[in-house]
């Protein structure tokens, strides 16, 4: 019979960086208050303000998202897009500074994280294209928008969800000849493993999808066509889980938002695929149980 310290152990090798899901989303962008719109349509309400930068949180039942139109934000100087770009993907971890430390081990690249007095220190890594990965352990009694943000006065700070709708995953674009490369990344630093050829999830069957350790996220990687795409490696939009599909986009048809449908993609109990907005934004949904 194993002992407590070895079942931990075991624990530990399944799930190495203490995987417990997606703390947040931010997206980076000019045009702060046209991403905030779009938001409101998907089912979010703003629910807190940075203290010290133009930053805002919102929030719709387990999900948030973040919309950082703070200049500079990216690195001195840096422009902010016009387009929204999905800038950081922040993880719930049991430990922070363990995960961050063992992915430097593994080999990540360190993003050095420059924090005001009184503002928490979010350990990151790069992910791919300009992207970071954050990993945050403070989100049960205490989370860490407890410190960094502001509420905004008479807004619901636990907006319930739309329709059931949680966090699925996320959809790479990766460069040509690229996948054995990004899998090896997941699948090393967060053991993650790749799905079989009779996967049933995700709107668009083309590329790998692979699953976290803990069950709570996927990540599909797509290389797309060359002569359709600029070639940049990004993360290029979010997927989000609902019970019934069909339900949650005539929840959102309600609120003005409208889906793809064509000969082979539509919306079905599967999935289905919102119309873009803002030069590019999209989201997914995908059929949980």
């Amino acid at each position: 019979m194993n002992s407590p310290s070895d079942r931990e152990t075991l624990i530990d090798v399944s799930n190495p960086m203490g995987l417990e899901g997606i703390e947040y989303i931010e997206y980076r962008t000019a045009r702060p208050q046209a991403l905030g719109q779009v938001l409101e349509l998907m089912g979010f309400r703003p629910v807190a303000r940075h203290r010290s930068r133009e930053v805002l949180l919102y929030r719709q039942g387990p999900m948030n998202v973040i919309i950082n139109a703070h200049a500079g934000a990216a690195g001195a100087g840096a422009a902010l897009p016009e387009a929204p770009v999905i800038a950081a993907l922040a993880l719930r971890v049991r430990d922070a500074a363990a995960a961050h430390r063992r992915a430097l081990d593994l080999g990540a690249w360190d993003v050095p994280v420059h924090v005001a007095p009184m503002e928490l220190h979010i350990p990151a890594i790069h992910g791919v294209g300009a992207s970071r990965i954050y990993f945050v352990d403070r989100h049960r009694e205490f989370s860490i928008y407890d410190v960094d943000f502001v509420p905004i006065p008479g807004i619901d700070p636990n907006p319930p969800s739309l329709a059931g709708m949680r966090w699925f995953g996320v959809v790479q674009y990766i460069g040509p000849e690229r996948t054995a490369d990004w899998i090896e990344f997941y699948r090393a630093l967060f053991g993650f493993t790749e799905l079989g050829e009779d996967r049933e999830t995700g709107v668009l069957p083309s590329g790998s999808v692979l699953a976290s350790p803990d069950g709570s996220l996927q990540l599909q990687l797509i290389e797309p066509d060359p002569l359709a795409d600029d070639g940049l490696e990004r993360l290029q939009r979010v997927a989000l889980g609902a019970p019934d599909v069909p339900a949650a986009a005539a929840a959102l048809r309600a609120r003005g938002v409208n889906f793809v449908e064509t000969a082979k993609l539509h919306v079905d109990t599967r999935g289905a695929l919102t119309q873009s907005w803002l030069g590019g934004l999209m989201f997914e949904l995908i059929h949980v149980g």
